[in-house]
């Protein structure tokens, strides 16, 4: 049963205890708020202004899991904090560990500094969860898909667009990469895993996938310099730092460029590409 008065005040001391700078907005000036406004945390939590304030005001109707769990992303809040949020509003909470999509505030503050800087935050089936705007100019948005088709090494195998992003000479190396990764995966979390089910639905549909998979590689890493062909920037030579958040099993993956080289000065284009589009 859903406790009205317990979520509200939840919700709100969660509020007021944010600030602008600490989920990434301007501060403006004249600003009386204490934390957050309410207008400020349903743009963070993609919904309209009058639905969060009806849940801080005790009305409206009980809050769906998938409502849920957009307000704790957009509240910043810990997997405790989240956990305590969907018992408040009558749910059990997701589950925790490799399958939740819960990002820890830690790697939300530091993605919401990378604004001027392709980032993203994925998931160890490389499903996208969040992007900078500099990330989605240099991917396209990539939170977009759904079903099998969010996790990049699926696409690598059944969508012949994803591999248009990198230069035809890492390809071969990708390929056994996937595969080595999604084997390593399925040993380490089991035949029940959603990693499993992933390499059954590859085994099915895609002969490539087959071949590599019957090499039994494992442990190959990523190489730390990726070389992406842009549609409108063209090649682009990028360092890939990786921040892991064992807890959750998410990286943040965080893209740059050598500073006076050709690829620095693409990136800088790339930015003003970038916020033409979300203008």
């Amino acid at each position: 049963m859903i406790d009205r008065s317990g979520l509200a005040e939840f919700l709100r001391n969660r509020r007021e205890a944010l600030q602008p700078e600490d989920v990434g907005m301007p501060r403006g000036q004249r600003r009386r708020t204490q934390g957050l406004r309410r207008e400020e945390v349903a743009v963070l939590c993609n919904m309209s202004t009058d639905y969060y304030s009806r849940l801080e005001r005790q009305r409206g109707p009980q809050p769906s899991p998938q409502m849920l769990a957009s307000i704790a992303q957009g509240l910043h809040l810990t997997i405790d904090e989240r956990d305590h949020l969907f018992r408040l509003a009558g749910h059990n909470p997701p589950p925790r560990g490799s399958s939740s999509e819960h990002i820890s505030p830690g790697l939300l503050r530091v993605l919401d500094r990378l604004e001027d800087t392709p980032a993203e935050i994925v998931t160890e089936l490389g499903e996208t969860l969040r992007q900078t705007p500099m990330g989605v100019a240099l991917t396209g948005d990539t939170t977009r898909y759904t079903g099998p088709a969010r996790s990049t090494g699926y696409r690598w195998f059944t969508d012949p667009a994803a591999r248009r992003l990198y230069a035809p000479e890492e390809h071969a190396f990708m390929t056994r990469m996937y595969a080595a990764g999604l084997r390593g995966l399925v040993t380490l979390r089991g035949p029940g895993s959603r990693a499993a089910s992933l390499a059954d639905l590859l085994l099915e549909q895609s002969e490539e996938f087959r071949q590599v998979w019957d090499q039994h590689e494992i442990g190959l890493r990523p190489h730390e310099v990726k070389h992406f062909v842009h549609p409108e920037v063209g090649p682009l030579e990028l360092s890939c730092q990786r921040l892991v958040d064992p807890d959750q099993a998410h990286s943040l993956m965080v893209y740059t460029a050598v500073p006076g080289t050709e690829s620095y000065e693409k990136l800088q284009v790339l930015s003003v590409i970038g916020a033409q589009a979300l203008r």
